[in-house]
Formats: structure tokens, sequence, C-alpha cells
């Protein structure tokens, strides 16, 4: 029988990676991903920051959030991340300025992600040469390069797909999950999916094994695919918008100094300051000459059906202008030579409690039989695994997030301590 992964963003691509090489016993011709969006990587796998941190996470997520570093770190080293993705040792910075103010929660005031690293050693240093400081403005930093790192999430996500794909694991893109196909005994065979031509006719993927990766979208899917259950899936939607531009000021191969001559020990920087508006702007410097700057979020803003249908919101992308002006204009605080690459909103899953959820539904939860081995049996049962809620920290417990579900899938011990991140 199959498993099928509903959600193709980073984490679902991560995990059909880690269960692609692992267990003999799965073919990976039979891992399908499913993604409803007509464009892959359309919403946080593809216009999120990218920053990695290793120890930046509180008690419950501080053994997946080591695990996962360290994959990105081993995964960029064996496949020349550098060049692929992007990857590269990065220094957390805090640029203390006048004005502006921060909350006790940044996801939903919009106050900067720095805060959830805890307590540091500060040590006073000049920043990157990218950046503008107003007059008074100090640079602290928060973490240098063995505990934190940068990446293009968008290439990544395409390399973790390609390699997948490569392997033999089937994606049904533009194809909406209908609901799950029963045996006479509730035990699961297949599930339902739409044509990707839009048109009325669907099919049936053979499964027992489902895997669901969908981000914002989980508790949709979940309660389309388990109408009988009484579990509601605490995730809800914070939406973040994003510029990705060009400066002058941050040039290809300036990542390249320091380091003792080591790419991934250059010069990407990571900024977290605060804004006279209000909210606390997130900078960050990434390979290949570009800066990614957000931080504006919006809890009101409503998640659309798929990805693609987002509106992006011209007064957020206003905000951003003007503090990219502030903080990454010339020295005349003009912007003029400022390159707007790409306008970017995506949607975070955040959960009540601020950690991730990664677990086995039992049926209890279900309320059909998820560990029935499959119809010729299988010695491998099935089973219905979920992993959403990551909020910021998606692309970086992405790698650790899909060797756990890897693991659990197979019967195998985690890698990370998970036990807190139940449902």
């Amino acid at each position: 029988m199959g498993t099928v992964i509903i959600g193709a963003g980073i984490i679902g691509c991560a995990t059909a990676y880690y269960l692609s090489e692992a267990p003999s016993w799965m073919p990976p011709e039979s891992i399908h991903l499913i993604e409803s969006s007509p464009e892959l990587f359309a919403s946080a796998s593809g216009s999120a920051a990218g920053f990695l941190a290793r120890d930046w996470f509180s008690r419950p997520v501080a053994s997946l959030g080591a695990l996962s570093f360290d994959l990105h770190q081993q995964l960029a080293t064996e496949h020349n991340g550098w060049q692929q993705w992007g990857y590269s040792r990065s220094t957390g910075t805090s640029l203390v300025e006048t004005g502006g103010e921060r909350g006790e929660d940044w996801l939903r005031k919009g106050n900067s992600r720095a805060e959830a690293a805890g307590k540091h050693e500060f040590v006073n240093g000049f920043g990157p040469a990218w950046l503008r400081r107003g007059s008074g403005g100090s640079i602290d930093v928060l973490s240098k390069g063995d505990s934190t790192a940068q990446v293009d999430p968008l290439r990544l996500s395409h390399f973790l797909l390609r390699t997948c794909r490569d392997r033999g694991v089937q994606l049904h893109q533009n194809c909406k999950p209908l609901g799950l196909e029963l045996s006479s005994t509730r035990t699961i065979e297949g599930l339902r999916i739409t044509s990707p031509d839009e048109s009325t006719r669907t099919s049936i993927i053979p499964c027992n094994r489902v895997i669901i990766t969908a981000g914002a979208w989980t508790p949709r899917i979940f309660s389309k695919l388990f109408p009988e259950s009484q579990t509601k899936i605490p995730i809800t939607s914070l939406a973040g918008h994003s510029l990705l531009l060009k400066s002058p000021r941050w040039q290809i191969g300036q990542e390249k100094q320091g380091g003792e001559g080591r790419k991934e020990e250059g010069g990407c920087h990571a900024v977290f300051t605060t804004d006279p508006t209000g909210y606390s702007p997130e900078v960050f410097s990434r390979v290949g000459g570009e800066i990614w700057i957000g931080g504006l979020n919006d809890p009101d803003l409503k998640l659309p059906e798929i990805a693609t249908d987002r509106k992006i919101d011209p007064e957020s992308i206003a905000t951003l202008q003007a503090t990219a002006k502030r903080m990454l204009g010339d020295e005349t605080g003009s912007s003029e030579d400022l390159e707007i690459l790409k306008e970017g909103l995506c949607f975070r899953p955040v959960t009540s409690r601020g950690i991730p959820i990664i677990d086995e539904l039992d049926e209890t939860v279900t309320k059909v039989k998820t560990k029935a081995a499959g119809l010729k049996g299988e010695i491998h049962p099935g089973g219905v695994w979920l992993a959403a809620g990551h909020g910021p920290w998606g692309i970086s417990l992405s790698l650790g997030t899909g060797k756990c579900l890897a693991e659990m899938v197979d019967g195998k011990k985690t890698s990370a301590r998970i036990a807190d991140l139940s449902l």
C-alpha cells in the first residue's frame, strides 16, 4: 500500500526526502506528494526569510531545533548547498534605535523573533555594510555562525522535491484531496483527489498511510478527511508580508569574505530591530546579493482556499518599502538604487502554545482504523501522522521534522525528543 503526504511544501518534501532514502520496504514509487496549488511553494516555503537557528528554541522544541540545524549543515555539505540553495553561516544581530516597542508575543503583535532566542551574550559590533543606521543606533551580536545560518527556502524546497522525484516519488500537483476511501471495517484504503485539469473527474490513490503537512491549511484538510472526528486541530493562520530586493551595498561575493576563506562563514547577516510605526522588522541578507525584509504580520488576514488565491495588501507593502528606505537606503537616505525583486505574502501556521505539533493520530482522534495492515498482509501497518504549527520556524525546523516523521512511519525511535509536541 502507498503513503500519501498531503502538502508539498518544504516540510512535506523533507518528509518524502527522508522516507524515500530510508526504509527498503517502502519503494519511492509508492510515496505520493499531494499539492492543491497550481504553483509550487506558493506560501511560506517560497516566500519565507530562510533563517536557521540551532538554539533559539524553548525546551519542548530544543532537541528538534538542534537536529534540524545539523541536518541543514549536513545536507549543504553533501550537496553543495552554498551554490544550490545559498546555504551560509549567518550572524544574528539586534539593531537598537529610538522609537518602537517590543511586546510579549512577536507573532501576534508583530515583534521580532529575536526575542525567542532567550538570553544571549551581547557583544557590541559594527553590523553589515548594507545596513544604514540612524544616529544613536547600536548593533549587538545575538549569535554567530555556529548557531545561525541562512538559506533561500525556495531553492532548497525545489532541491528536495527534485531529488524526491528523481528517486521515483510521485507528485500530484493542482489536485485537491476530497476524502478517504475506507474498507467495510473502516480501515484506510485510499485517498480521493481531484483531477489536475480541474474537471469533475476524480482519482483514487491506494494508500494506508496518510501524512498531513499542509501548514496553515492543516485543520481544513483534517476535517475533510475525518469528518466524524470531534477533534479540532489547534492551528490558526498568521499572514506576513515581505519584500525581496537587491542593494548595491550588498554585492555578490561579499558573503565570501571572512572565516579563514570558508564560504559558509561569510558576511550574511540577520538584523532584528524595531520601527517607529510599531512593528519589528526582520532583515536577512542571502548568498547571491539578495536582501529579504519582513516582520509585518496580520492575524486578521483570511486564509485563502489555496495559496495562489492570496491578495497582497498594497498598504503593507508600502510600510515595508518605507522601512527599506530607512534601513537600506544610501547615505543620503535615498532608496532609488534598491531593486525590488518580489513582493511576498505567506501564511504561517501557528499554535496557541507556540510550539509545533508532530504526532501520530490514533483511532480515538480520527474515528477510523489507522493501524490495520495493508490489503495483502503488509508487514508495516498503516497510520495517520500530522506535522504543522511551526510558526516562523518552518524552514529552520523542516529537515528535522521530515526526518522524525520518516522515522515514525518506519517504526523507529526519532532522532529528536518530540514527546512534548503531541496533539
